[in-house]
């Protein structure tokens, strides 16, 4: 399923479309038929991915355990146990980033816990980071400096190697 089509579909309608779209989609997550698809496909141990939807980003974690509706897993990077719904799990690999074509102004939907942005600042000082948490309007943003909550739309996505070169020509 491409996400980045379906997006631009969803912004083509209603509220009332969308609820009732979510309505739909709320009663086929909890069909027991389809969590019982999920549970054959997973085994405890078995390393998986499932998606944040806070952080907009797929993590890394381990089973631990099953339960009816729900899953136990201690994620990869901070060793923290969570329990999540089945449907969480990327079973599939299906890929989740949704790029747009247009370069449109950045929001909660192109962003994820992690990426490398920039911004500037009251003085007009480019300011580097990194997206650590995405809030209804604004991003929080960890610097050498420390945090920042920006609005998206005075965001920038900055690429690996630029971050790291532009803080080190800050640094000297």
């Amino acid at each position: 399923m491409n996400y980045t089509n379906l997006l631009n579909e969803l912004n083509q309608a209603s509220s009332f479309d969308l609820f009732r779209l979510r309505s739909i989609i709320n009663t086929q997550l909890d069909d027991p038929a389809r969590i019982f698809n999920i549970k054959k496909k997973l085994f405890i141990g078995q390393e998986i991915s499932y998606f944040e939807e806070d952080e907009n980003r797929l993590i890394n974690a381990t089973i631990l355990e099953f339960k009816r509706t729900r899953v136990v897993v201690r994620n990869t990077d901070d060793n923290h146990v969570w329990q999540i719904f089945y449907y969480h799990i990327n079973v599939d690999n299906v890929e989740t980033s949704i790029n747009s074509s247009k370069q449109q102004k950045l929001d909660r939907t192109n962003l994820k816990v992690g990426d490398n942005v920039s911004f500037y600042n009251k003085n007009g000082t480019e300011i580097f980071g990194v997206v650590d948490k995405l809030n209804p309007k604004t991003a929080g943003i960890t610097t050498k400096d420390g945090k920042w909550r920006v609005s998206y739309v005075s965001l920038s996505l900055v690429i690996e190697g630029e971050i790291s070169r532009n803080i080190i020509e800050h640094d000297n």
